[in-house]
């Protein structure tokens, strides 16, 4: 009687849950995000753009590759499609790879296709075509006619995920479409689309069912009439996967898709899953498909009627369909077809065996493949690792590993000096960490980074006070405790004790390190884990904090499914578990834990009580609890983002409790209806000032949540996963699902944009210190990569030096800017503008442009560097590199391109110490400060072993090499300006009937004085031509010592301080003959040529009395 009112109350409990489920409207979909409106305030995402995240990578790992399309005449020339990250092309055979779909309303995508008729033409299918636990969704189509530089979205918004685009070969306005449609949802955008007019309008021609959509539609290339599509049904949810059912099938249309018949012959008679197709172009009469069968019927078939009848020819299948069952025939031997699978297969006799394709050295888990069909022997493979290339049929792989499109769960910042490392687990590529910024001018490298922990990556935690002790985990609650130093990594997972239930780990399962205690780890599956000895041993400090609901029990499609339903389960986390943690960094002891099935878990005492909240005003029930964040300001405040996209429910969930989860009130704010919030991060600082990362980028508020604001400087249309805040530096981590690491170095202004602020015309925000070092030059060239070539990865540093930050509140216009504008705003009102006068448009065409200039001083307020920096509206930035100006002559001429050992124009380093910057603007010559000074410090890293003491000294030494540089870098230009005067006075002589002859013979003279003064400030040219040795000249001197001193931190070598000595006194009698001749005797000449009437020669102005 008890178990059986035990199931009874169990199964009410089910039915209650599902009853109370809310019905999901239809949703608008998702598009590019319009540009933001300013609060009232003044504070919109555009007065932010000047805040530029910076991609860290890293690429050694790359990340999932889902469809290939390549120029058919070219294949230096292809196009990616990433799953996760967007669209991608080279022109030069992948030596590069440039983002060219960063700005549209979508980052995942399923397909790719060229117009066979003009393949500047590409189509793009968005939302990956994998129905697999953590797939991205779409926008529908896209379409681009200039090779990817411009895009058109031409509609199925709705259809969130698309399999396949083909295009009829005859005709470019006629294309094909097979839509998978919503996975986690029954929807109406599903099936298979014909458009007739190039998109402009589409046609259902293939409709199954609310929840069955069309995987692949191929046309036959002997009759494009002839159409082979594959239905296709599936669903996902939190609990489960059913990766196929009745109506999944495989259908064949002879008119173009007016009508169809549903193929069955030879083909199983149970439920169907992912079916894959090729056409052998080696012989179009025979067709392949891969099948995913219930009941144990999977396989391979074969028809050689063009699809009317199939056989078996075996029972492979791929490991994992929702993720493969992709085949791709040999462009000239028909028995042999390749397999995308986890290893890629292929076979030879027709799907009757099949065998691996050597894969040493090259990632698993294959997507995408493309094979030459003139040179079959080449190959491009796209896989979880990115893109391979082989020029030997697969025995071999080039790995293209400059391609930063790593898909991360999570991301952790430690403590590490000077520089900070970041942590992330990603999706099947490890958990990785690397260096925040490196000292090399290089930049992050892939070799700088490290594996922490295989498989599949999660959540990182660090020791804050040793950060060579890393805890890192991967999937399904792997977890190690990885040491920095020796790269030894030691289980701590907990394990079950004898008699106790299986424990349930999610796929990404939550782990803390106590902010009271850093030998104190909290772990979670069901149940919530603690360790006091860094992973040692572990205590159960919670009992099942879930649920407890049975999977099997919840509706599917509208129905329970069977055990046998098709691949049920599957790559799908045990429900009932805890995916969510933290513990208040006021109150020790005070825990949040969140779950997979919607609830949140409350204990205030470490674990010995606990209380449930399991309904959340707004929340629908059951709802995946995505992130907790105890804040750091308030010890009663919490708050929570709840994640139901897994229910086809894309709306953000942001609330806010400030009495321990008793009540909790939204803060969602006007965040975009479809931006699931994956992630919170409270800033340190200002209890006010809120950032959350969101299905489509990350969003902050300085208002607690009132008004959101998206931060999208440097940052492409992309998932947000997780956020860290690196406390020390100010800084904004960011994971990306399928772009890598981002960082928003200092986001520390943000504090200071209030509404009183914004309102004025002109802000500048407290500066950083700087930290002072020489960049390393570890491959032996100034400009970084030096000689690795244009595939070498290595992502930037943040700009070397003290960042400046500030504020304008309208942009520095000039007069012909302030003229369109108000042109611009009078025909948007209807109006017409006044004509300008001549006078006003001759001061347009004389106007100089307004500047803005930063002004740096040191301590005594001696100036030390004026920069130019942007003038545009809202927040900008501008670094000044820690040196005092170039002495280099000044050019109006483009600066010259450099060799790969040169280094641009750089003057002396700053030494440590304070300083300030001023922030003005010149406007007409006449320079305005805007706001008060603010003042810094550059801090020495003393990185050096013979790093100067006396850094004053070194300051003083260099300064007076500057002043000689730049004195003696003049005289040689004074000295080019000479000569061209002498040489063009010599032919003006010639020119000049009355002239005396004896000028030649003065000129001569001066000309040979010259040439000595150039031997020594410049060499002996005609030694160096015939390469002989020759003592360093004037020049050398001092480039030599400025060439090495302003590039180190050790004090000047007995040596250079000779050099200057030598060069200052051979200079100091060199200027004084310099002087002279062109000041006197060059001048003399002058006047007489003057004087006898000849031609104008430059340096001299010519007199002339009116007659």
């Amino acid at each position: 009687m008890m178990v059986a009112m035990s199931l009874f109350c169990f199964r009410s409990i089910v039915v209650l849950l599902l009853l109370s489920a809310p019905v999901l409207a239809e949703e608008p979909p998702a598009s590019a995000p319009a540009s933001e409106p300013a609060d009232k305030g003044g504070l919109s995402a555009e007065t932010l753009a000047g805040l530029k995240f910076r991609c860290i990578g890293p690429a050694f790992t790359s990340g999932r590759v889902a469809d290939f399309a390549v120029h058919p005449q070219n294949r230096s020339t292809y196009y990616v499609a990433v799953a996760s990250g967007g669209v991608w092309k080279t022109t030069n055979a992948g030596v590069t790879y440039a983002p060219i779909f960063d700005a549209q309303g979508s980052y995942s995508i399923g397909c790719l296709a060229l117009d066979p008729k003009n393949p500047n033409v590409i189509w793009v299918g968005t939302g990956e075509n994998n129905s697999q636990r953590s797939v991205a969704f779409g926008d529908g189509v896209y379409r681009s006619r200039d090779g990817g530089k411009n895009w058109e979205n031409l509609g199925l918004r709705e259809s969130e995920h698309i399999g396949m685009i083909s295009i009829d070969p005859r005709d470019s306005d006629v294309v094909y479409v097979a839509a998978q449609g919503p996975l986690w949802r029954s929807g109406p955008e599903r099936g298979l689309y014909k458009t007739t007019d190039g998109g402009k309008s589409w046609r259902k021609i293939l409709d199954i069912s609310a929840d069955t959509g069309v995987n692949e539609i191929h046309i036959h290339p002997a009759d494009p009439d002839t159409l082979f599509a594959t239905a296709y049904q599936r669903r996902r949810h939190v609990w489960t996967l059913i990766d196929g059912g009745p109506e999944s099938a495989l259908y064949k249309s002879g008119d173009g898709g007016e009508t169809w018949r549903k193929i069955t012959a030879g083909l199983p008679n149970v439920d169907l899953g992912r079916i894959g197709l090729d056409i052998a172009p080696g012989n179009p009469d025979i067709v392949y498909a891969i099948v995913e069968a219930a009941e144990g019927k999977s396989g391979t078939y074969r028809s050689s009627d063009r699809g009317e009848t199939w056989d078996k020819r075996s029972d492979y299948v791929s490991s994992s369909p929702q993720y493969y069952n992709e085949f791709v025939c040999d462009p000239a031997d028909a028995d042999h077809v390749y397999s995308l699978d986890t290893w890629l297969m292929e076979t030879l006799d027709g799907g009757k065996t099949f065998r691996r394709v050597r894969n040493t050295n090259r990632h698993v888990d294959d997507h995408a493949l493309w094979i030459d069909p003139k040179d079959p022997a080449y190959m491009l493979i796209g896989c979880d690792g990115g893109i391979y290339e082989s020029f030997d049929r697969g025995e071999n792989w080039r790995h293209m590993h400059h391609l930063p499109v790593t898909q991360f769960y999570r991301v952790t910042v430690d403590n590490s000096a000077p520089f900070y490392y970041v942590y992330g687990g990603t999706q099947d590529n490890n958990t990785v960490g690397g260096p925040s910024r490196t000292t090399d001018r290089i930049g992050i490298a892939n070799e700088h980074w490290f594996v922490t922990c295989g498989g599949d990556g999660f959540e990182t935690q660090v020791d804050p006070e040793d950060p060579n002790i890393v805890y890192s985990q991967s999937q399904n609650g792997g977890l190690v405790r990885f040491d920095r130093r020796s790269g030894e990594g030691v289980d701590i997972r907990p394990r079950e004790k004898p008699g106790d239930a299986g424990l349930r780990w999610n796929w990404d399962s939550p782990l803390i390190i106590s902010p009271h205690n850093r030998k104190r780890l909290y772990f979670a599956s069901n149940i919530l884990y603690r360790s006091e000895d860094q992973g040692g041993g572990w205590t159960a400090v919670s009992p099942d904090l879930t649920r407890q609901l049975d999977r099997n029990q919840l509706l599917v499609m509208g129905r329970i499914q069977n055990v046998d339903a098709v691949a049920k389960s599957n790559s799908t986390s045990f429900y009932g578990n805890c995916v969510s943690l933290c513990e208040s960094p006021v109150v020790e002891g005070l825990i949040y834990v969140g779950t997979d099935d919607g609830l949140v878990q409350v204990t205030e005492d470490g674990g010995t009580n606990w209380r449930k909240i399991d309904t959340f005003p707004g929340v629908p029930l059951m709802t995946y609890v995505s992130c907790l964040r105890a804040s750091r300001h308030a010890p009663d405040t919490v708050y929570a983002s709840f994640d139901n996209h897994k229910n086809g429910d894309f709306k953000p969930y942001l609330l806010k409790s400030a009495d321990r989860g008793k009540t909790w009130t939204s803060v969602a704010g006007n965040l975009p209806p479809r931006d699931t919030v994956y992630s919170i991060a409270e800033d340190h600082v200002s209890e006010s000032l809120l950032f959350v990362g969101t299905e489509f980028g990350v969003y902050c508020t300085v208002d607690g949540g009132e008004k959101w604001h998206k931060l999208k400087g440097g940052l492409p249309t992309i998932a947000v996963r997780d956020i860290d805040i690196q406390a020390r530096e100010n800084d904004l981590a960011l994971a990306t699902f399928g772009r890598g690491f981002y960082i928003l170095d200092d986001y520390s202004p943000l504090r200071q944009l209030s509404p009183e602020k914004l309102k004025e015309d002109a802000a500048l925000m407290p500066v950083k210190d700087a930290l002072a070092y020489i960049e390393a030059n570890r491959l032996g060239s100034p400009n970084g990569k030096g000689w690795m070539g244009a595939s070498y990865y290595a992502a930037a540093n943040p700009p070397f030096g003290a960042t400046i930050t500030y504020y304008l509140k309208e942009k520095l216009q000039s007069r012909k800017e302030k003229r369109k504008e108000e042109e611009k705003k009078a025909a948007k009102e209807g109006r017409t503008p006044p004509y300008p006068t001549l006078d006003e448009l001759r001061a347009e065409d004389q106007e100089r442009e307004p500047q803005i200039v930063l002004t740096v001083r040191d301590v005594k307020g001696a100036v030390v560097r004026r920069l130019t920096a942007p003038r545009e509206k809202g927040v900008q930035r501008m670094t000044w590199n820690l040196r005092y100006p170039a002495p280099n002559p000044t050019s109006l001429a483009p600066p010259p391109e450099l060799d790969p050992w040169d280094r641009g124009p750089d003057g002396p380093p700053a030494i440590p110490g304070e300083y300030s910057v001023t922030l003005s603007k010149e406007v007409d010559g006449v320079v305005t400060d805007l706001a008060p000074p603010q003042k810094f410090k550059v801090v020495p890293l003393e990185l050096a072993t013979f790093a100067a003491k006396d850094k004053e000294a070194r300051l003083a030494f260099n300064a007076k090499v500057s002043r000689l540089q730049r004195a003696a870098m003049g005289a040689s230009r004074t000295a080019d300006e000479a000569q061209t005067r002498i040489a063009s006075l010599r032919k003006g002589l010639l020119d000049t009937p009355g002239a005396d002859p004896a000028i030649l013979k003065d000129l001569e003279s001066l000309q040979q004085r010259m040439n000595g003064l150039l031997l020594a400030l410049r060499g002996d040219s005609t030694r160096a031509r015939r390469n002989e040795p020759q003592p360093p000249s004037i020049s050398d001197r001092i480039g030599s010592v400025a060439g090495d001193q302003w590039y180190v931190s050790s004090p000047p070598t007995q040596t250079q301080v000779d050099d200057y000595k030598f060069a200052a006194e051979a200079f100091e009698k060199c200027l004084g003959e310099l002087r002279a001749l062109v000041e006197t005797d060059l001048k003399k000449i002058e006047e007489r040529m003057e004087q006898a009437g000849a031609p104008w020669t430059p340096g001299r102005l010519p007199t002339w009395k009116k007659e």
